[in-house]
């Protein structure tokens, strides 16, 4: 079934309910001396206002070091590897790409590195790193050579582990940017970098003051804005050639879903089909779901 034939602009009417296929359920130290350690903020803990930035200044985790190594998008102060894994497999090949980048290693103690760590398994790898930088949306908005642009946007995503899995997903799918809020929205943190096993080095993210008028924009650009959740009743699966044109897919947050707004600048709603007793997917499911029909269609 073609779709093409909709392209006339609609309104929040297309999907019955607020609640969203995607997930109805659901500064680091620079010294290493152990006195610093007690000051270090762990994920759980309430944080400082941040009104720029993405975050991403500590990196945990032996992939996604690896992958803030490769990626060369921004300085590397130091990484710090537990002592025990000195000269093991696990860890030469972070040892030889910090070495021929010039990043100095740091051999801690263990008990010392977990203490700093922010996430619960750092696998013995800590960086810290000058801020992630955040992506144009001007740029983001425009087409690339031939390509349509495929844009995914987070409406309220809160969880740092579902954040960085979207990523992850985004990643593979070939996905041109993310776009999340600058408030009510988790940013880069330990663990969405960890979970998007080091895809915020590859994935440009883009910060916007408010989703809402970001997708306006996005529509003035003649991008479809396409919202994902369990109570429309056209599903994800129909599609079709509407998915080989620029299109910009919407997440809702864990719980509440896509807010009013959202959804009134959604050109139209879709849902998962479940054919199960449950009726929604985790959003960072959802998100891996919609991003590769999507790819599918365009590949082709």
């Amino acid at each position: 079934m073609s779709t093409k034939s909709t392209r006339g602009r609609r309104g929040p009417g297309q999907g019955r309910g607020g609640r969203a296929a995607a997930g109805r359920r659901s500064g680091p130290p620079r010294s290493r001396g152990a006195g610093r350690t007690g000051s270090v903020r762990r994920e759980g803990e309430a944080k400082p206002r941040r009104d720029k930035g993405l975050g991403g200044e500590q990196i945990e985790g032996r992939q996604a070091v690896r992958e803030l190594l490769l990626a060369q998008r921004r300085k590397v102060h130091e990484i710090w590897i537990s002592g025990e894994l000195r000269n093991t497999d696990a860890v030469d090949d972070i040892e030889a790409i910090a070495q021929a980048n010039r990043v100095p290693v740091a051999y801690v103690a263990r008990k010392t590195l977990e203490s700093t760590a922010r996430t619960d398994a750092p696998q013995g790898v800590l960086a810290m790193a000058a801020p992630l930088p955040e992506a144009d949306f001007a740029k983001a908005l425009r087409r690339r050579g031939k390509a349509a642009s495929f844009l995914v946007a987070v409406d309220g995503v809160t969880d740092p582990g579902n954040l960085g899995a979207i990523v992850r997903s985004c990643d593979g799918a070939g996905v041109d940017a993310v776009v999340v809020p600058r408030h009510r929205a988790v940013h880069v943190t330990p663990t969405v970098a960890k979970a998007s096993a080091g895809a915020i080095e590859h994935v440009p993210i883009a910060v916007v003051s408010g989703l809402p008028s970001a997708l306006q924009r996005i529509r003035d650009a003649g991008i479809w804005v396409v919202g994902l959740d369990d109570a429309a009743d056209r599903s994800l699966f129909e599609l079709d050639d509407l998915a080989t044109e620029g299109i910009c897919m919407v997440l809702g947050a864990e719980g509440a879903g896509l807010s009013r707004l959202v959804r009134e600048r959604c050109d139209l709603i879709v849902s998962i089909p479940m054919l199960g007793r449950l009726s929604s997917l985790n959003v960072s499911a959802a998100a891996a779901l919609a991003t590769y029909e999507i790819s599918r269609h365009r590949q082709h």
